[in-house]
């Protein structure tokens, strides 16, 4: 076990991890120079299509150090934007050391200090590593110096490299044998594993990522899962080397994979403890927080009769997606469909894209939303996370909604338009702290102004710079109401939104002026109301497209024109009592960008 290093490679989105873990698995042999792509570990096309890292993924190699020693390095390549810092968690707990990934062009940002955090809370080793040296554009004193400043590790550990290049990898590599700690457990005690991830195989079932703390686990051997009492035979056992290689016994110190011979994936939960169904132990260890959705919408099929491949499709990606919530629902615009759950915007983005491209399916997102708590007069207490489930006003008793403790991290000169944008989204100013040339802002923002457009807006007004990173804090008490949206006055459930009392007629207005320009003209009029409680807020009309029924008449009696114009007025007004208006697929969407 003194030869094993356990480490996670953790950093902000698009500062090099994955192009590191490529140099890392070239220098140690794990794939020939025939077998290497760029990215090697972003398995999913998406990934490589937006070069981010969506899923966590581990990888087992053999290291042959400067001292002759062979060293057996278990790594994980860890996600980098803020909505899969729950990937991030899992995979430190699998650790002992972790390296701290910094882009030398963009310095230390959020989600950095975030991670480093969580590591050092964690009791894990932490080695700041100062990545794309080989640029022109770098101050690598000023970086270090913010890096010592902002995260108290002291510049004299500081590595320097160039994932790209692979120039100083090997020298990380050796810091990484020398500085990170071996696995503490001992391979004669009872079988404790951790599970850290789990994933369905169309062929295999269950497929279960562990890290083995304390015995072993050998093939064929009768397993117990402490937390469900559930029982299994290992099937199959073996690594990542990026390649799947089989196994016959994984030892104390190692990170692998099991197959149970199950197709249940809930059986199997992330941060569950494995022991041995013979000589079990009864201690479980400390699991993580399950993830919990951040952000709700419904989704419905563009085609109606594609509902039950759409249905089994969300069931698959549901399997190899755990934080993917998802429960019936019914639209009386858009017909069967569901709420689903996300970790945030971009989780939510990338579900909708795989499955068009995994299952050929196009799908209409309705306007995402939180979950709010309600306090009813008869002191029930509701979660709701879909507007138009909220009950009438006069039953409410008092609205709370969650709010985000985030952490804002930019260069000075951008503060004044940082702060203008926290205060547009209700923000509460608790913290201010200057780094040098650098700032973090800590804000209380209610968590339906983070999701809707925030993050673009902040890269937009820092010019890159700024970041963002947010946990959820608290629900607070807030003045909200609930509009409903009539069309020719015929109710829209998945139009209806919530809003701040103060804002109901400037947003009632800004919403039907926007759904007037999205809906298409008819044949007929089109009435568009905004309502509380039943009561008109705000309204306007599409007019109706004419037809001039009397071109025809090139003379004659007028009786014969009135007769027909009588007749088309008659014929307009039955067509609008039957007529059904197809709402675009993109108005939804089209609808975020309407200021709350």
């Amino acid at each position: 076990m003194k030869n094993i290093r356990n480490f996670s490679i953790i950093a902000h989105i698009d500062h090099g991890k994955s192009t590191f873990a490529d140099r890392l698995i070239e220098i140690c042999g794990g794939l020939s120079i025939r077998e290497m792509t760029s990215q090697v570990l972003d398995s999913m096309i998406l990934e490589k299509e937006r070069g981010i890292t969506i899923k966590a993924q581990s990888v087992s190699l053999k290291y042959k150090s400067q001292n002759n020693n062979t060293y057996k390095l278990n790594f994980i390549d860890t996600p980098g934007h803020v909505d899969f810092s729950y990937e991030v968690s899992r995979s430190l707990s699998a650790c002992e050391g972790a390296l701290l990934l910094i882009d030398a062009s963009q310095g230390i940002e959020a989600q950095t200090i975030s991670n480093c955090k969580m590591a050092m809370d964690m009791g894990l080793k932490v080695l700041p590593v100062i990545n794309k040296i080989d640029l022109l554009s770098i101050d690598i004193k000023k970086i270090t110096n913010d890096i010592q400043e902002i995260t108290g590790i002291k510049s004299t550990t500081y590595l320097k490299c160039s994932a790209k290049t692979g120039l100083g990898v090997k020298k990380v590599i050796e810091n990484i044998v020398k500085k990170i700690p071996s696995p503490i457990g001992n391979i004669k005690k009872k079988l404790q594993a951790l599970i850290i991830d789990s994933w369905f195989d169309n062929y295999l079932g269950v497929i279960a990522l562990v890290c083995i703390k304390n015995g072993q686990i050998l093939r064929g051997m009768k397993i117990i899962i402490l937390n469900t009492k559930k029982k299994y035979c290992i099937k199959k056992i073996g690594i990542f080397t990026p390649k799947k290689k089989i196994l016959n016994i994984l030892k104390c110190g190692d990170v692998g994979w099991i197959v149970l011979g199950t197709k249940n994936i809930i059986e199997v939960p992330v941060g569950a403890t494995i022991t041995s169904y013979i000589n079990p132990s009864s201690k479980i260890l400390p699991g993580f927080k399950k993830s919990i959705p951040k952000v709700f919408a419904g989704l419905f099929p563009v085609i109606s009769d594609e509902y039950n491949i759409f249905s089994n499709a969300l069931k698959k990606l549901s399997l190899n997606d755990s934080s993917l919530f998802f429960e019936p629902e019914t639209s009386e615009v858009l017909g069967y469909g569901y709420r689903c759950g996300f970790l945030g915007l971009l989780h939510m983005e990338i579900i909708q894209q795989r499955l068009l491209n995994e299952y050929n399916i196009h799908i209409i997102t309705t306007i995402p939303t939180v979950k709010y708590k309600i306090k009813t007069i008869d002191n029930k207490i509701l979660f709701i996370d879909n507007p138009s489930k909220f009950p009438n006003s006069s039953l409410i008793k008092e609205i709370r909604e969650p709010i985000l403790k985030c952490k804002i991290f930019s260069p000075i000169k951008y503060i004044g338009k940082i702060i203008k944008l926290c205060i547009s989204k209700n923000g509460i100013q608790k913290d201010i702290i200057y780094h040098n040339n650098n700032v973090i802002l800590t804000y209380e923002i209610p968590m339906i102004g983070i999701i809707i457009n925030f993050f673009d807006k902040l890269k937009s007004i820092t010019k890159g710079f700024g970041s963002l990173d947010y946990n959820f804090l608290k629900f607070k008490k807030s003045n909200l109401i609930c509009i409903n949206i009539l069309i020719n006055k015929k109710r829209i459930d998945a139009l209806t939104t919530i809003t701040y009392n103060n804002k109901i007629y400037s947003y009632s207005r800004s919403l039907i002026e926007k759904l007037k320009i999205l809906i298409p003209r008819q044949q007929f009029d089109i009435t568009i109301q905004a309502t509380i409680n039943k009561k008109i807020i705000s309204s306007t009309n599409i007019k109706q497209l004419r037809k001039n029924v009397i071109a025809k008449c090139y003379g004659g009696d007028v009786s014969r024109k009135k007769k027909l114009i009588q007749k088309q007025k008659e014929g307009k007004k039955r067509m609008k009592s039957i007529g059904n208006i197809k709402l675009p697929p993109s108005i939804f969407l089209d609808m975020l960008k309407i200021t709350k």
